[in-house]
Order: C-alpha cells, then structure tokens, then sequence
C-alpha cells in the first residue's frame, strides 16, 4: 500500500491518444467505436448461444466462451476510457487508474494467449484420438485448462502492474499511447529500468513464445493426422475444424509479435499505437465473426434463437 499512497499524491498521466480532431480521425475514431459495439454485441451473443444451447456444451466451445468474455473484457478496458478522452478533450488518467488499466490489460492478453495455444491441443486430440476425446477432454480437465490460462495471466498482470506503479515517475506525464501499457510508461520514469526491460522482454517472450509452440507442434500432429485419412471429405471435415482457430491465432499472435517481440531500435510509438488497435479493438471483433460465420452450428443456433424470439414461443 506504500507504493500507492505515496504515488497517489500525483496527478496522474496524460494518455496522449491516436486521434487528433482532424476530419480524418473524426472518421476513424468513429469505425472504431462501430467496431468496439460490434465486439460487444458478437461476444456477447456468442457467450449466450454457448450458454443456452445444449449442443454448445462440448471442450471446444467452453473455451470459446472463455474466449469471448477474455474479448468482451479487454475492449471493455481500454476503449470507453480512450472514448471519453478523445470526447471531452480531458485525456488525463488517474495513477491507481493507470495501475488498473495495466494490471488488466497484461492479464487479458496473457491469458487469451495460453488458452489459444491450448485451445490447439484439444483440436489435436478431437481430430487424432477421437474415440478417446470425452476422457483426454473432460469436463474437470477444462476447467483446468482454463483455470491455468486465467491463473498465469493474472499472476504476470499482478507482477507487471505492482513493478511498474513501483518506480518514480518525474518530469513529463506525457504517455504517448491511448491507453497505459508498460513499454510506453517506463519511458517517463527517471531511474535505470534496464533490469526491469530486460525480465519483461524475457516475460514476453515466455508468454507469446510458450503457447505458440503448443500451437505449432499440435497442428504438426494435427497434419499428419489429416494426411493419413483416406477420405477426402474427413479430411476436409478436420480442416475446416482447425480453420476458425488457426485464423483467430494469426491475428492476435502477429500482432503481439510484432509489438513485444521486435528489438527495441526498432519501435515507433506510431506504429505500436496503430497494432495496439488492431488487436485490442479489432481482434475481439473478429474472433465472434470468425468462429460464427465460419461454423454452419452457430450459425444454425442464432437462426432458432431468432426464429424463437420472432414467434414468441
């Protein structure tokens, strides 16, 4: 409590934004607020379907919903703070404020990251054991798995948030983001964070790079699998099971690379703030989309609810 109080005294930070009040940006913060209400409403309703339909509750689509509200939560966090910015003119944050922010933040994207690279072992084990699924995949092995996803995000979001509210911060308040992330916050502390840079890189590193391989040696096994079928439609079948995932992974992987893992000479606050839309905002948008307009089941599900709250029966 030390820390907080003694930072308290502040007046907190100054999120210097990606939109001016050019035209242009008028027009561009305007599609970002179409597309943080159209996270909202897909993740949202993909959450409800999963819920309410008995054929949703299998592995892969608990962790969808886990998916959804990781989504649902991130969007949540950065983008109406930066709206109510960008709106009133006031961009300052409050230091407890920027903590919170940080602190969930690392903890979403940590723990969306796991459960990705996981969510690959089980399209491993539902594609090459499917006799064996309902066991290697039950309902207390979920839990675990998502549990695990949830407790690694949070203890590095917990770590991340107490290190950095922990340093001095002097002169310029400026942070040239539009939302309080660590690599843009350690710029304005005035002591030698080289340390601090380097364990957090390695953090990095950890967190993207461990589940990525998960990824790539289940989808490795997952080939293989696919190539000794001797039916091309099973083969097709398998696929397109693994299509949605796969391109779900490559947006929020390719976009977390180029940002965490890029040598430092070689970032710009413009391009980190650019990305950061991309898959803060962007991503949780898509990923319903993905994983609904792509699966005939929740297509199939939302065409009843529809026709259900239609006839009123």
């Amino acid at each position: 409590m030390g820390i907080w109080s003694n930072q308290s005294s502040m007046d907190g930070f100054i999120l210097l934004g990606i939109f001016s009040h050019s035209q242009t940006d008028l027009v561009l913060f305007s599609a970002v607020m179409v597309v943080f209400t159209v996270a909202l409403c897909g993740n949202v309703l993909l959450i409800f379907l999963i819920y309410i339909d008995p054929q949703f509750h299998t592995p892969m689509y608990f962790f969808l919903s886990q998916l959804s509200f990781m989504d649902l939560m991130l969007v949540w966090n950065i983008v109406p703070k930066m709206a109510v910015n960008f709106l009133s003119g006031r961009k300052s944050i409050s230091f407890v404020g920027c903590g919170i922010q940080i602190g969930f933040f690392v903890s979403l994207v940590g723990s969306e990251g796991l459960l990705l690279g996981l969510m690959a072992y089980d399209r491993y084990v539902a594609i090459s054991h499917p006799l064996h699924y309902p066991i290697l995949m039950s309902q207390r092995v979920c839990l675990k798995i998502a549990g695990s996803s949830w407790a690694f995000g949070i203890l590095d979001g917990v770590i991340q948030m107490g290190a950095a509210m922990s340093f001095p911060y002097c002169g310029s308040r400026d942070v040239d983001h539009f939302f309080c992330e660590v690599p843009a916050l350690l710029k304005l502390v005035c002591a030698d964070t080289s340390l601090f840079e380097t364990l957090l890189f390695a953090c990095c590193v950890f967190m993207l790079l461990l589940p990525f391989s998960i990824i790539v040696a289940s989808y490795a096994r997952i080939l293989g699998a696919v190539l000794h079928m001797h039916s091309a439609h099973a083969q097709k079948k398998a696929l397109a099971t693994c299509s949605s995932h796969l391109t779900a992974v490559s947006f929020f992987y390719g976009a977390a690379m180029f940002i965490y893992l890029r040598p430092k000479r070689y970032r710009a606050p413009s391009h980190d703030k650019v990305v950061s839309v991309f898959y803060t905002v962007l991503t949780p948008m898509l990923n319903p989309l993905i994983y609904s307009l792509r699966n005939r089941e929740v297509k199939g599900a939302l065409r009843r609810s529809l026709t259900h709250c239609s006839t009123g029966t």
